[in-house]
């Protein structure tokens, strides 16, 4: 199915930038004003060549779309993320992604209180670690607490496990992680971004989703079966599409497909 620029989905985009939407950051609820916003007509442009296809088709044309971008070094997703991670409600603030914590842009470092650099698509799973490319892209970067972080650390994505300290709502066993509520579908998002956006074809690993948990340093995450679920129960809102619309507009000039067309992750997957 196409979303149109007629659909309420493509209406409420475009009004994003007029209205705001209450946000309650330590709930974890990223309902927020989105400053920049895309017109349904440019998001229906960018995705032209996608357009009518399905399957592997539908993977290999939003590839060729969304490879096109410029990159961010390591150093600069320190200050990206003070921007694309903004607390809608206080403008000197970030929201964390797993403890959903709104906290000082300038407590970013190393200190077990501070918050640092979590890479969504463990850099491990295909060991491109912080090299320029998947281990800067910003559409899996988001800022957590660093204990948080170190909690998470490689595991890949599944239910069930114990609580995590300062994540209310996250839990973790020995070889998985799984976010609270309000972000699994910006979890499963992310990887599916990444899967799709490196193939292989520039000189870094061919990233895949499959169905298993200790991928370790393969190219690969899970639990797809389980993230397909997230991202139904858990649907884009106002912070996530507004953050892609800050990258694409200042930072990568590309686009997380799934943000925009969630029904394509059914068509993919």
């Amino acid at each position: 199915m196409r979303i149109s620029r007629l659909t309420p989905w493509a209406a409420g985009l475009a009004a994003a930038a007029l209205f705001a939407i209450p946000a309650t950051a330590s709930a974890g609820q990223q309902r927020a004003a989105a400053p920049h916003a895309a017109s349904a007509a440019t998001v229906d442009s960018y995705y032209a060549t996608a357009e009518g296809k399905t399957g592997a088709a539908l993977k290999t044309a939003l590839h060729q779309i969304i490879r096109t971008q410029s990159k961010v070094s390591y150093d600069g997703v320190w200050n990206a993320l003070k921007v694309t991670d903004q607390d809608p409600a206080n403008p000197n603030n970030v929201i964390l992604l797993y403890s959903g914590r709104s906290q000082s842009k300038a407590t970013n470092g190393g200190g077990a209180n501070d918050w640092n650099r979590e890479h969504v698509w463990a850099k491990s799973h295909g060991d491109f670690g912080t090299a320029t490319g998947p281990g800067t892209d910003l559409h899996h970067l988001r800022p957590e607490d660093v204990t948080v972080n170190s909690t998470r650390g490689n595991k890949d994505f599944d239910k069930g496990g114990s609580p995590v300290s300062e994540a209310p709502g996250s839990l973790t066993d020995a070889d998985s992680f799984e976010p609270r509520d309000a972000v699994k579908g910006d979890v499963a998002r992310m990887l599916l971004y990444m899967a799709v956006r490196y193939q292989g074809g520039d000189g870094f690993a061919d990233l895949e989703m499959n169905d298993k948990v200790n991928n370790g340093s393969a190219p690969a995450h899970g639990r797809i079966s389980l993230l397909k679920q997230w991202h139904q129960q858990d649907p884009p809102d106002a912070f996530e599409q507004r953050r892609n619309q800050v990258i694409f507009d200042t930072y990568q000039h590309n686009r997380n497909p799934f943000i925009d067309h969630p029904e394509w992750v059914g068509s993919i997957w």
